[in-house]
């Protein structure tokens, strides 16, 4: 095996593969909206546990979640 080729030995990239980006997105805020609704429903146990800190790792999962559909909005026009 070489690691090295030639231009002329290289075969062509292929095509990039179209996908839909927002699908995706939105199945992950899909679930992080349920795993709000889980770790809300086991608040009070998480905050005696002293896992408080999955609350807002959620609240990130979503506010990051909508910023990269926004991005990908923009990128769409």
């Amino acid at each position: 095996m070489r690691l090295w080729l030639r231009d002329s030995e290289r075969r062509p990239d292929p095509v990039p593969a179209e996908t839909d980006d927002r699908k995706a997105v939105l199945v992950g805020l899909g679930l992080w909206a349920v795993a709000l609704v889980v770790v809300l429903v086991f608040a009070r146990q998480l905050a005696d546990a002293g896992d408080g800190w999955w609350f807002w790792t959620v609240v990130v999962g979503l506010v990051l979640g909508l910023v990269g559909l926004a991005y990908l909005s923009v990128k769409r026009r």
